[in-house]
């Protein structure tokens, strides 16, 4: 399964998704044989699309860490997180609930820690 963790924070004790500041991912989600997960490949293309136009499109300060053995990505703005990044982060989430939805939490799961 692949866990993706957001970090945002929290008001009361509720999540503040227009608060996200980065989030990690990790795992493999073993939805079908390695090269043909759709899955894999779906987190994949949004994870790395989504850290990519911040690096493009803004002018964030920004960490990133890669395993690809683990299947871990983790990313975390460290300045103040822009417009652009605020909607680029909340866009991935969109995309990766669609994920969890259509497939289930047996491949994806995401949850938020209070950052």
């Amino acid at each position: 399964m692949i866990t993706v963790t957001f970090y945002a924070k929290e008001i009361g004790h509720k999540v503040n998704t227009e608060s996200i500041t980065g989030f990690r991912s990790e795992g493999h989600a073993k939805f079908a044989r390695h090269g043909k997960d759709i899955v894999c490949a779906a987190v994949s293309a949004l994870v790395m699309n989504t850290m990519d136009s911040i690096h493009t499109f803004t002018s964030d300060v920004f960490f990133y860490d890669v395993d690809e053995k683990k299947g871990m990505v983790e990313f975390k703005i460290t300045s103040a997180v822009s417009p652009e990044a605020n909607l680029l982060l909340r866009s991935l989430l969109l995309g990766l609930a669609g994920i969890q939805d259509e497939y289930g939490e047996k491949y994806l799961r995401i949850v938020f820690q209070n950052s």
